[in-house]
């Protein structure tokens, strides 16, 4: 971003805001965006899995406009100069095989240095806190497993091997039977939860990111679901209409239609 355009949009914002604005703009906190904030990243990450570069340029400039929009709001308190200024500093700190004479030998060796540098940046804060706090609370929760699951395990505290990893899912899976037996929604969901929890370093593990896999089995499902309909419609039928039967029938024959194409 050229420093005109960065400062167009600035200016943009600032109109927005000004005495003859816009009265929903104005309104607006930092509170209050935060929803927009994760919806509009949201969109961007599936315009960057889609592939299509002139919606990844408009959904990175709605991503932009509203980061400008919070600096705006918070311009009492520090300057967007102050935010660049902060985070430049803080990635040459971060990166001193980089920036500095430091010679790392492999990624392990660079993540635990990472872990050693986020550290000593809290005890300078002079904040008390666990090696897990940097993951933010606020994540989808199965994005937050993974991030928990992956800093656990560079500290070391994760199963010695696949093998013991695949004996606890299959005692976790049996104990959310059992959970499942008494018809106790709370005891059913935190024995669920710790299932979904190991499967999640179970992909973690096989180089899987869970939230991209679902994300993935969604989409097939959705688009599969939608030529399930389109064969209905052409034979003049009604999905609710029909049986099980009838459906898994069309299901398969929507399945070979998306595998052929």
């Amino acid at each position: 971003m050229s420093k005109n355009s960065s400062n167009k949009l600035q200016e943009v914002i600032a109109t927005l805001l000004g005495p003859n604005g816009c009265p929903w703009d104005k309104k607006q906190t930092p509170q209050s965006l935060c929803d927009y904030l994760i919806e509009e990243c949201f969109e961007l990450v599936e315009a960057i899995t889609s592939k299509d570069i002139e919606n990844i340029k408009e959904e990175l400039g709605d991503v932009f406009f509203l980061l400008f929009f919070l600096v705006h709001l918070f311009q009492d308190q520090f300057t967007l100069e102050e935010v660049f200024d902060y985070t430049a500093a803080k990635m040459i700190g971060r990166h001193p095989h980089v920036f500095g004479n430091k010679s790392i030998q492999n990624i392990d060796e660079l993540l635990s240095m990472w872990e050693k540098i986020k550290k000593e940046e809290q005890r300078k804060k002079q904040k008390k806190s666990s090696s897990l706090d940097s993951i933010p609370s606020a994540l989808p929760p199965l994005l937050r497993a993974y991030r928990i699951n992956s800093k656990a395990a560079r500290l070391g505290f994760t199963w010695p091997n696949e093998e013991e990893l695949e004996k606890k899912l299959q005692e976790e899976w049996a104990e959310w039977l059992e959970a499942k037996k008494t018809g106790k929604l709370e005891k059913m969901e935190e024995e669920l939860g710790d299932y979904l929890f190991c499967l999640t370093e179970y992909a973690r593990r096989n180089q899987i990111k869970p939230n991209t896999a679902l994300n993935l089995a969604n989409k097939k499902f959705l688009t599969r679901f939608k030529l399930m309909e389109e064969l209905a419609e052409k034979r003049n039928l009604s999905l609710e209409n029909l049986s099980l039967q009838q459906l898994e029938a069309l299901w398969q024959e929507a399945k070979e239609l998306q595998q052929a194409t």
